[in-house]
């Protein structure tokens, strides 16, 4: 019987307990929805192993595909990942990053459900930020399919690299709409360093990210993940 090549999880890295555990519930999830396929963790940064030396122990099994755990697709993708696959023996794949997806969207008016977003709130997309335009652009994307699922314009704020700034985004808002609360839809990962930016910037309310670290992750997620290694695949077979 042939072998499902390899999927390796590459997430970020955090060095938040609870960002760890929640990333490692997605990809033990993943685990479970795919027991025939060999499931590695990878990092980005900050934890290891990286995704070179996890690829390096894979050698001998068909080809592994990188899914990135990133929700857009930035300098770590297009450059570190990239370079890492394509130095790497055994001729990996990578897979593209998991947004934007209608998925992605449908967990963020989740967590804004369960904040208690009100009829009269203000929204306000809290997103990691990127130097590549690419990225940032993504971002805009979700922002304007979350607008379009909630019936209600959502503004974009940034944490890092990208302008506007949250602060900046939160203040704007507040100030064209005064009476309204600004609640802020966390729209990263995993609880760590951004998320804490996120709900430092001024908000009246801020979500949890899209994985908490008291719940199961979403099975949307779960399946995003494998979809992204099914479409990576699926390309590698028709080149």
């Amino acid at each position: 019987m042939t072998r499902a090549a390899a999927l390796v999880a590459a997430s970020h890295g955090t060095s938040s307990a609870d960002g760890r555990a929640a990333v490692a519930a997605l990809v033990d999830a993943v685990r479970r929805a795919a027991p025939r396929v060999v499931v590695e963790d990878a990092f980005v940064d900050v934890q290891q192993p990286d995704v070179a030396s996890v690829l390096d122990r894979l050698g001998d099994l068909p080809a592994a595909v990188v899914v990135p755990l990133l929700l857009s697709a930035g300098y770590h993708v297009h450059v570190d990942l990239a370079r890492e696959v394509a130095q790497a023996a055994g001729a990996p794949v990578l897979a593209a990053a998991l947004g934007p997806d209608d998925r992605l969207v449908g967990v963020l008016a989740e967590r804004l459900a369960e904040a208690g977003l009100r009829g009269d709130d203000r929204v306000v997309l809290a997103a990691a930020g990127s130097s590549d335009v690419r990225a940032v652009d993504d971002c805009r994307v979700v922002g304007r399919r979350l607008a379009a699922r909630l019936g209600r314009p959502v503004a974009v704020g940034f944490l890092s690299a990208a302008r506007p700034s949250l602060a900046d985004a939160i203040a704007r808002t507040r100030a064209t709409h005064p009476v309204s609360r600004v609640v802020v839809s966390s729209y990263l990962l995993a609880p760590g360093y951004f998320h804490d930016l996120a709900v430092a910037a001024g908000g009246d309310v801020v979500t949890a990210p899209v994985l908490r670290a008291d719940a199961a992750p979403p099975a949307s997620l779960v399946g995003l993940v494998l979809d992204r290694y099914a479409e990576a695949l699926a390309l590698r077979r028709a080149a």
